[in-house]
């Protein structure tokens, strides 16, 4: 899944982005043949493939995560933390969340392809799913994506990737929502997606995704209803909280083997 900016004005933003893709397209761009596969076959499912092993403490008791970044682009602080308490909280792993950091050369380049994103994952990743831990990897990149207005991609069972430049350019800055809200946002939304959310691999207890814009909530207040991959998101975060998961997103996670 994406994080996606569309056409607003809000405070000093005044950007034209693209529109939410619908599923059928995501699929396709998402599950990306043309994506390099990672080393390990458990690894290069699709989006969601995993959710329950991510959830349940079997076969999988503990989870690595593994982020690595391009220069000038690590993930703040106070944003990593934010998805680790939301992990801790959500995630059945006995043996813990353990994360590492690492900042490798820039890609060079100004707009990333799924192909390119999946090369530097092949190059670089070193975590992948082996005995009792699973293991994710988290990419963050010095540009944009080839797609106007994208902010991060869910784009494997365990991979997914934020676009630094797009974010840097539209937070922090006077007039512009949290930095930290927004990365705290797009962290939590794509892992979402990893958890199966909406109707993904985690099946629906109650029928709740949204009619338009599939694998997304159909309660504007949640944290997986589409609006949050567009630039509502900053108007939402100007004055109100990262948005939570609601009781629907939540009921189909502990279905599924959610704490």
């Amino acid at each position: 899944m994406k994080i996606l900016l569309t056409s607003v004005s809000i405070a000093l933003l005044a950007f034209s982005f693209s529109g939410c893709t619908k599923k059928a397209d995501q699929k396709s761009q998402e599950n990306d043949p043309d994506v390099i596969a990672p080393i390990n076959t458990e690894n290069n499912k699709s989006t969601g493939y995993s959710a329950y092993d991510l959830l349940n403490s079997s076969p999988y008791t503990s989870l690595k995560i593994e982020i690595q970044y391009m220069p000038g682009y690590q993930p703040d602080g106070t944003s990593v933390n934010n998805m680790l308490a939301f992990l801790n909280t959500t995630l059945n792993k006995t043996g813990g969340i353990t994360l590492t950091q690492k900042e490798i050369p820039s890609g060079i380049l100004k707009d990333y392809s799924l192909k390119e994103i999946g090369t530097i994952e092949q190059q670089n990743r070193t975590a992948y799913n082996a005995g009792n831990q699973m293991a994710i990897y988290m990419l963050v990149v010095d540009g944009n994506y080839a797609e106007n207005g994208v902010l991060g991609v869910a784009y494997r069972n365990t991979s997914f990737a934020l676009f630094g430049k797009k974010l840097h350019d539209n937070s922090g800055g006077i007039g512009q929502a949290s930095r930290t809200k927004v990365v705290t946002t797009v962290l939590k939304h794509e892992f979402g997606h990893l958890l199966g959310l909406v109707d993904m691999g985690s099946p629906m207890t109650t029928n709740h995704v949204h009619p338009n814009y599939s694998a997304h909530c159909n309660n504007e207040d949640c944290l997986m209803y589409y609006a949050t991959e567009t630039a509502d998101l900053f108007g939402i975060l100007l004055t109100g909280n990262i948005p939570s998961l609601d009781n629907n997103c939540m009921a189909d996670l502990k279905a599924n083997g959610a704490k």
